[in-house]
């Protein structure tokens, strides 16, 4: 029995998770408190701490030369600051009423418990594994770790076919068919929509598939993966669906991820509909006081629609940290909610959202106008000025903006932060037809595209009325 240290006043913290969100919130607790004031335990099952899961696809694809270029800060460093870092240990069991937590050294098979005086459960998200024959083979991966890029790129490096085959196209499926592209793969995208990037519309989808059709990926929409054959040897031979098969030398599952939260299910913490943890804006879980949770195991407030949402991402994963850290260290902080930004590219596509996509703003029971306009991201005349598609909707009585979608060349998928600001201030479309953008040729039309897309948002609202 590890029990809790009391001499002096000093309490301890126990973090379950050594990445974005647990090991933002170690540090800035640290920041705030002195080790005779609070100590520090953080577990890890992995063997890296503190890494962007999300440059994971560019390594893959060689655009990162090193996987040590994703690590912002190793387990040595964190040591160094005085936090008390355990590498290979899962938690397997939260005693909540006890104040404690069961660990296992993967190393060694031994087991512990660790008392807390305050939680923190920062224990991510997973890939989605579908239950189908063949789904643990040999050559499929999940790309969610440092040790699953790890792991893809070493079946890479000894595969001597070149068929690959991603199964789902949402932002892991299109950045991971880049990837396997860019190191000379055959690649086959099987999606279950009817059209890549779930989160657009499906109009805006439809520019994604026909420009990964035309860098040579082979798009295969609207079907069902039914199972995966593999061969004598164990390894994956093909992707399997009603209707055909697809040899594949490597397979990569890029059909989203899912909270890890089976330890949190079995204390009795409570779950939202997604499966996330449920907080309050402190990142408290609910009900109990001394317990924090972040990252891409909860579910956080959607601003625009007000219902709650799971959005895996490392942006709000930092923050919910830095939260939690001045929380935990006797400062005082708020996560207010989100409006549901992401960007992404495939090759030299760049793709964004913010807000509510038409089938969010119908669940939320909001009546909307859409619009989509053309533009570049330059000035016409300007060499190099690339394409771009804006899609906006706009609340029908209010104006109020309700989401953004954009899909172009090289500087198209950053101006979707316009709108994220204006979504966060609660904007109307006419009010943003007034916002003071900077210009200059080779940066923008005179009228920035986002601005255009508002000026006819605008129209449109008007008309409704």
């Amino acid at each position: 029995m590890d029990k809790r240290e009391t001499r002096g006043g000093t309490k301890r913290l126990v973090v379950i998770g050594g990445d974005a969100a647990g090991m933002a919130a170690a540090s800035q607790a640290r920041r705030l408190r002195k080790p005779d004031e609070l100590e520090i335990v953080a577990f890890e099952r992995g063997h890296f701490t503190s890494y962007s899961a999300c440059g994971i696809p560019y390594w893959v694809g060689g655009a990162v030369e090193d996987r040590d270029q994703l690590i912002a800060r190793t387990p040595e460093e964190h040591r160094e600051r005085d936090i008390d870092l355990r590498l290979r240990t899962e938690v397997t069991e939260i005693d909540v009423a006890g104040r404690r937590v069961r660990t296992h050294d993967l190393e060694s098979g031994t087991e512990s418990w660790t008392s807390y005086d305050k939680l923190v459960i920062a224990t991510g998200a997973r890939p989605i594994r579908p239950d189908m024959p063949g789904a643990d083979a040999a050559g499929v991966h999940g790309v969610q770790t440092l040790d699953d890029g790890q792991a893809l790129i070493d079946t890479l490096a000894r595969t001597e076919g070149r068929r690959a085959v991603v199964v789902g196209a949402g932002y892991i499926g299109v950045e991971m068919a880049e990837a396997l592209l860019r190191r000379g793969f055959e690649v086959t995208v099987v999606n279950r929509g009817a059209e890549p990037m779930a989160t657009l519309d499906p109009d805006m989808g439809r520019l994604v598939r026909r420009a990964m059709e035309g860098m040579g990926i082979t798009m295969v929409d609207d079907t069902e993966v039914t199972g995966l054959r593999t061969g004598e040897d164990g390894r994956v031979r093909a992707v399997t669906t009603r209707d055909a098969e697809y040899p594949a030398d490597v397979v990569v599952m890029g059909i989203g991820v899912e909270p890890v939260t089976d330890l949190a299910r079995a204390a009795g913490l409570p779950l939202g509909t997604h499966g996330g943890l449920l907080t309050d804006l402190a990142m408290r879980v609910r009900g109990h006081e001394n317990i924090w949770a972040g990252g891409d195991c909860v579910e956080v407030l959607n601003l625009v629609s007000g219902q709650e949402q799971y959005i895996p991402l490392g942006t709000h994963a930092n923050k919910h940290g830095q939260v939690i850290g001045t929380n935990v260290g006797g400062g005082y902080a708020t996560f207010p909610g989100v409006v549901g930004t992401a960007v992404s590219k495939v090759c030299e596509l760049e793709i964004a959202r913010t807000g509510l996509r038409e089938k969010d703003a119908s669940r939320a029971g909001l009546q909307y106008e859409s619009v989509t306009i053309e533009s570049t991201s330059r000035a016409g005349y300007y060499p190099d000025a690339a394409p771009m598609t804006v899609k906006m909707l706009a609340e029908r009585n209010t104006g109020r903006l309700l989401g953004v979608q954009i899909v172009g060349g090289e500087g198209a998928g950053k101006r979707v932060d316009i709108a994220a600001v204006a979504l966060t201030a609660a904007m109307t479309v006419e009010q943003m037809t007034a916002l003071d953008l900077g210009y200059a040729p080779p940066f923008s039309p005179v009228w920035d595209p986002v601005l255009v897309a508002a000026r006819k948002a605008v129209t449109k609202v008007r008309a409704s009325r």
